[in-house]
């Protein structure tokens, strides 16, 4: 008579349950890790529900319970990785990976922001962050930003929830000073995630403005710029100037200048130490107009100008 050995059927079981989940994850794409997750509790109960059925279909008044040892060693291996898996899903790091693995490279919007500009401001002081950034001359008596961010993203996943994620604006007296706070990183081995943004800032053509590029590229589109306005170590800076308007350029301590040089007048240059590197613009301006109002670029590398109609 064949000896009965418990965990012989325990392990088939397992198995067949473990291939019918699989199986079934192929036709209705099923999640594999939460498979793992979900399935290894059946082998507890077929373990239990084995050892239940052979004392109740021992005919011995004290039935010897014979173990398969091998067999429960690998269904006791198939239940430690559901368990581990189980583990790691309460600590977050299996939807981590799950994210992770569906991430790809997307382009999304910028949640746009808006502030009016209160009575009685006269001045807005920008930083701009690491990233480049347009910056335009507008009627309105506003202050927008808008644009997109790049970013490995899952496809339910947002980066930025609201403009506050981004840039952080504050009013103090007459001035408002806006902030590009940057994208969030991750800095996690193989999670890490960079981002980078594209944004334009809408700024009143008739207040004040001073701008830190912190040695990022800036395009200034100023329109018709009825204030004076400050732009401070850029990498490269591109000037784009209307014809119409009445705005004396003064740049300073400039190393390249790109665009009209000859329309420009060079009061001082200095020449620099390497012989392969051009000489700095201490000094140089450019007029439209009558020059009522001024645009100062300073100690900034590289500057594009151009005026359009």
């Amino acid at each position: 008579m064949r000896t009965w050995r418990v965990g012989t059927f325990s392990m088939g079981a397992s198995l067949l349950f473990l291939g019918i989940f699989l199986l079934l994850s192929q036709f209705f794409g099923m999640n594999l890790m939460h498979i793992m997750i979900s399935w290894w509790p059946i082998i507890l109960v077929v373990l239990g529900s084995e050892i239940l059925l052979f004392l109740f279909l021992s005919r011995q008044e004290k039935p010897f319970l014979k173990y398969d040892f091998l067999s429960i060693f690998f269904v006791g291996i198939l239940g430690t990785v559901g368990i581990g898996f189980a583990l790691l899903s309460t600590t977050g790091v299996i939807d981590k990976m799950d994210n992770v693995l569906k991430r790809e490279e997307r382009t999304m919007d910028l949640p746009a922001l808006e502030k009016k500009l209160s009575e009685g401001i006269q001045r807005v002081v920008v930083e701009t962050g690491r990233y480049p950034i347009t910056i335009e001359g507008t009627s309105a008596k506003e202050i927008t930003m808008f644009g997109t961010y790049r970013a490995l993203l899952g496809k339910e996943e947002k980066l930025l929830a609201n403009a506050e994620d981004y840039v952080s604006i504050h009013e103090k007296g007459d001035t408002i000073y806006v902030k590009v706070k940057g994208l969030p990183t991750e800095m996690a081995g193989p999670f890490d995630r960079h981002g980078d943004l594209s944004a334009t800032l809408l700024i009143p053509n008739d207040v004040k403005l001073e701008v830190n590029a912190n040695d990022n590229s800036i395009t200034l589109k100023p329109r018709t710029l009825i204030s004076d306005w400050t732009i401070d170590q850029a990498s490269h800076l591109s000037v784009q100037l209307q014809n119409s308007s009445d705005v004396k350029v003064t740049a300073t301590d400039i190393q390249d200048l790109e665009g009209n040089r000859e329309k420009w007048e060079i009061t001082e240059e200095k020449q620099n130490e390497h012989p392969y590197e051009e000489a700095t613009i201490k000094l140089a301006t450019f007029q439209t107009g009558k020059g009522d109002h001024s645009l100062t670029i300073t100690n900034s590398y590289q500057l594009s100008f151009s005026t359009v109609d």
